[in-house]
């Protein structure tokens, strides 16, 4: 096996791990508030909001940062230390006796949240430009189905061993991933990222960036995309309580969310072996077209069958959008200041987790739940709309086209 294939195979399971493990502890947040003290519902949804958000509005301040030591000094030194800080401050959640405490505990993972994107950095760097987009396609199916597994381990786990054991056996899970990327990871650095005169300054960096208009719409479209997927997801449970009459709401709901989880893992490699073939903004536009198709059905269901079915559809959708963004990054931006413009790039998407549940908790406040689905559509729509005109308008030689 190569070193590469290695990593790869490494970075997966470590990726698995960490996306698990992190969204083990996010359904019970709220539930886990209450066991502090005797508060009204409405100091708990607050106070949920707030630890829940504080998170990415951290990690939007900081995940350039990450980037940048990545380029400089390595990217599996930021593995480690993003790894194990992760893992030490959800530790700690296990102890916590008041909402305060879990709110600056949040804020420091938040601070060491750059584990995943940080992994994409560093295979993408591996990584030869044609097949960009079906091995950052492969990496991200770790991530998924992380994800899927996670809500559902999780809460078993709480509900057989407590809240605080499910914080510590989380923590020691996320240890672990770290733990085989210390041993595991053999990082090799090419000569263009270890020579220091190709060292870009944060001012060059940023240049590069808005002297590429595609680019800049690609990582805008990182935001818009968070916004219009979890401007939904906090409100799908109460969706799918309007839909069916069952006692068993919390599996129900779910299995709409897992949905639209297993269709995005069974088709974002494919995206990305697309988005290699054919270029990868193309795909993206065909991607925020089948999107914005796919997700106004979901307003006008009666069935829950028929929501999940549509939400499986749109993870289809959906799955091959965040490796195109990065295998475009891969295309555009040389290797010495890749992490860096990839930081940026998940700090759009962090602020997009922000903004999604304010957004759409606002609208559904004034207009309904359903509501939601057509400014969703309308916001995918709009988003191929800045894609299409960009790629009218970007001039070619503004592009990179040396094989970094």
């Amino acid at each position: 096996m190569t070193i590469e294939k290695k990593n790869l195979v490494i970075m997966v399971t470590a990726n698995f791990l960490v996306a698990a493990s992190a969204t083990m502890v996010l359904p019970f947040l709220s539930l886990y508030i209450e066991t502090f003290g005797d508060y009204s519902a409405e100091y708990v949804q607050r106070w949920s909001g707030f630890v829940f958000g504080v998170t990415f509005l951290t990690a939007f301040f900081v995940s350039p940062l990450w980037g940048r030591f990545g380029d400089r000094y390595g990217y599996k030194p930021i593995l480690l230390i993003t790894g194990y800080g992760i893992a030490t401050s959800i530790f700690l959640m296990g102890f916590m006796e008041s909402v305060h405490g879990l709110f600056i505990l949040r804020m420091v993972m938040g601070a060491v949240t750059g584990f995943i994107p940080t992994s994409m950095a560093l295979i993408s760097s591996q990584t030869s430009k044609k097949e960009a987009g079906k091995i950052l396609g492969t990496l991200q199916m770790g991530t998924v189905s992380g994800g899927l597994f996670g809500p559902v381990i999780g809460g078993i786990l709480a509900d057989n061993v407590g809240f605080s054991y499910t914080f510590i056996f989380t923590a020691i899970s996320i240890a672990i991933a770290a733990t085989v990327v210390l041993f595991g990871i053999n990082e090799q650095r090419n000569k263009e990222q270890r020579n220091k005169q190709s060292k870009y300054s944060s001012r060059q960096v940023l240049r590069h960036i808005f002297s590429h208009k595609l680019l800049v719409t690609v990582i805008t479209l990182s935001m818009i995309i968070q916004v219009a997927n979890f401007s939904i997801q906090p409100l799908l449970a109460l969706y799918v309580n309007e839909l069916t009459s069952s006692s068993n709401l919390a599996f129900l709901a779910g299995l709409a969310f897992s949905a639209t989880g297993f269709g995005n893992f069974i088709a974002t490699r494919k995206w990305g072996k697309l988005g290699d073939q054919i270029g990868y903004e193309k795909v993206l536009s065909i991607l925020l077209v089948f999107a914005s198709i796919l997700i106004v059905p979901q307003a006008l269901v009666t069935e829950l069958w028929q929501l999940v079915f549509l939400r499986f559809l749109f993870g289809i959708a959906i799955g091959g959008m965040i490796p195109c963004v990065t295998a475009y990054i891969r295309q555009e931006a040389p290797l010495s200041m890749q992490g860096e413009v990839l930081g940026y790039n998940q700090s759009f998407r962090f602020l997009g987790n922000v903004i999604g549940p304010a957004f759409g908790g606002t609208v559904s406040g004034y207009i309904g739940i359903s509501s939601v689905f057509y400014v969703t559509g309308a916001l995918f729509l709009g988003a191929f709309g800045l894609l299409w005109w960009s790629i009218r308008h970007s001039e070619v030689d503004g592009h990179v086209n040396q094989d970094y």
